[in-house]
């Protein structure tokens, strides 16, 4: 008997996301801001209006484009200026005029009228004095009654301009922004096209941002997040922009290089402004980004390597004496060096979560300096972390902590001194509470520090806690590595001696836990669901459930051991099927090395009258699809 779930996983955004798209232009060319006077040019006027708001007349610009007739309608761009800027901050240091007249000289921009407010919405709003001061910040966010309720309905009486969203955008610099966020996304049915650079802390946090990502996806043309990769307001695009993301909003996320200056404001405005009111194509937004965001696993401040919004990872390494360096990540792709012998390549998109790669240095492998190393692979080896947006379950969030404690202990069974990594739940030394136990094994060249460090199983656990969605417990991560052939029985039952005469009673020595089968748990990945395999299903006195990950008897290598196991479950079927609770057996899709070997076990299962729950997750023999077999597996546990 078996139950079979197949997840259909939150990918078709990531996969559109990432999808190959049309050539685009990521970045000014030279000369885009200088003045040619063998083009046409649009005009530039200062006007008035009146504000209910503030009470005064109020000035703004206002840019008429080349061959402007008032018997054509045009679409509105509003861009707005930074905290120590007024309305002319635009045409003082960032010559809006000139880029767009080369432009549409270039026949690269949609005709529009360009409007250049006041955002300091108060009588005296000239950035003289203190800039900062606290009056002054909050006429900042006055001025979105000002714009919604007089300097729009001004500029829709006095100029031939269309008045529904689609026709209508508002962008802007630092401060001007982040009032570009909150009020465009506050006003969906206003504004159809958003563009924030380099925004300010004034920005809104994402959850109030955007606390309706549906209206978002239905209503908005298009959403630019942009900041210099040298801008210490990058924290602010980054954080927006992951919300974004992780809440399936299309957005382009443009990371450049430059600081907090108008030479990145000027560039924004030429590659944003090329995309306002024509039809946009989504799938080609992740391709924008000049620059990636430095990797979650790099080393402290190191710059590479990059991850790009459609998770193409940008490398550079600085080898001026090698002759040939690559780099081995999902594939092999081969680096391209400058003549200072700094080496570079761009991947194709990788699929997120946990990856082990290497340099390639003259034919060698080795591990990239400017990334942390994890035990992978039998050896020492770098990893990179792609952002996983299809859910949360793995990002650290404000909820109680649990911790990873490392304890060093002598076996009697390999006459060595060996570690157990432990996670204990949050409350775990407040209270006298005996709790339950999962047993968790790492797969093969990997060790004890795996599921701690690339399964991130403190995060998971802690989650999944916080939200109810399992009960608090322990997990115990050994090293399931014997001084024998792993998938040998020697080996199998060497280990099956280490858990059973060793690790278990120091546990239940040690720390509080609940000593019956009804509180055990036994699962692990690959190398380590064999042994869940040959140890759990032999000793069901002891578990209640059992959590096969990306694994199956290797037939053609384990045909006796394997013959052996399915004669016992033969035999002891009735008693295997009343003792365990649960049998979970999951794989990583097709693509998974272990899917074939594992059907073929599922198939036996089923002629035994095994009970089982099958589970796929797409995405191979891999972390990824590991980390969602924990999530998915220990709700499951001692209900």
């Amino acid at each position: 008997m078996k139950t079979r779930l197949k997840m259909m996983i939150p990918f078709l955004f990531i996969l559109a996301f990432l999808a190959q798209a049309q050539q685009v232009e990521q970045h000014a060319p030279e000369g885009f801001d200088t003045y040619r006077a063998d083009i046409p040019h649009g005009r530039v006027d200062t006007i008035a209006y009146y504000s209910e708001t503030v009470q005064t007349d109020r000035k703004a610009v206002v840019y008429t484009p080349p061959g402007y007739s008032a018997d054509k309608k045009y679409p509105v761009l509003y861009l707005l200026h930074g905290i120590g800027g007024d309305e002319y901050e635009w045409l003082d240091q960032g010559n809006p005029q000139i880029i767009l007249d080369n432009l549409y000289r270039e026949r690269e921009l949609a005709p529009m009228i360009v409007v250049l407010p006041n955002g300091r919405a108060m009588k005296d709003d000239r950035a003289t004095g203190n800039i900062f001061d606290s009056i002054k910040v909050r006429a900042f966010a006055t001025f979105e009654k000002d714009l919604l309720n007089d300097l729009i309905p001004h500029i829709e009486k006095d100029y031939p301009v269309y008045t529904d969203p689609g026709h209508r955008a508002l962008a802007g610099l630092s401060m001007g922004g982040g009032q570009s966020l909150n009020f465009g996304l506050g006003n969906p049915d206003i504004f159809g096209w958003v563009g924030g650079f380099s925004s300010a802390p004034n920005t809104k946090t994402p959850e109030i941002l955007v606390p309706e990502p549906s209206e978002l996806r239905e209503k908005l043309k298009l959403l630019w997040i942009s900041c210099g990769d040298r801008d210490n307001l990058m924290y602010i695009s980054k954080r927006t922009h992951e919300y974004l993301a992780r809440h399936q909003i299309p957005h382009i996320f443009y990371a450049e290089p430059g600081g907090h200056d108008f030479k990145v404001w000027k560039n924004d405005l030429y590659v944003f402004s090329q995309l306002l009111f024509k039809p946009v194509d989504k799938t080609s937004f992740g391709k924008y980004s000049v620059l990636g965001i430095p990797a979650e696993t790099n080393v402290r401040s190191a710059d590479y390597p990059q991850i790009l919004p459609d998770h193409r990872v940008k490398f550079r390494i600085h080898a001026p004496e090698a002759k040939q360096v690559g780099v081995d990540l999902s594939g092999k792709y081969d680096m391209k060096k400058d003549e200072q012998g700094t080496w570079t390549v761009t991947t194709d998109s990788v699929s997120p979560g946990f990856h082990y790669y290497s340099l390639l240095i003259d034919g060698v492998p080795l591990a990239d300096p400017s990334s942390e190393t994890f035990y992978g692979m039998g050896r020492m080896a770098s990893g990179i972390e792609i952002p996983f947006y299809g859910g949360d379950y793995y990002e650290l969030r404000e909820v109680p902590r649990g911790e990873i404690r490392i304890r060093k202990y002598f076996s009697g069974v390999t006459r060595s001194w060996r570690r157990v990594f432990i996670y204990t739940p949050p409350g775990y030394d407040d209270s006298d509470r005996k709790y339950p136990v999962l047993y968790l094994l790492h797969g093969g060249g990997e060790d004890e520090s795996g599921w701690a460090m690339q399964g991130k199983t403190d995060v998971i656990l802690d989650n999944l806690i916080a939200a109810e969605q399992a009960v608090p417990m322990l997990v115990v991560m050994p090293d399931a590595n014997m001084n024998a052939p792993a998938f040998e029985e020697n080996g199998l039952n060497m280990f099956e001696a280490e858990l059973k005469e060793v690790v278990i009673p120091l546990i239940e020595k040690e720390y509080r836990v609940e000593t019956d089968a009804a509180h055990r748990a036994l699962a692990g990945l690959s190398m380590g669901g064999i042994h869940t395999l040959y140890t759990g299903i032999q000793n069901t006195a002891l578990f209640s459930a059992l959590g096969v990950f990306s694994s199956g008897w290797i037939y053609d290598r384990q045909k006796t051991v394997a013959d052996k196991q399915y004669d016992f479950i033969g035999q002891h079927k009735e008693k295997i099927n009343k003792d365990l609770r649960t049998m979970w057996i999951a794989m990583g899709g097709k693509e998974d090395i272990a899917h074939d070997n594992g059907l073929k076990m599922l198939k036996k299962f089923d002629e035994l009258g095994l009970k089982y729950t099958y589970y796929e997750y797409p995405g191979g023999h891999t972390w990824p699809v590991w980390r969602d077999n924990l999530y998915r597996f220990a709700p499951l546990l001692f209900r």
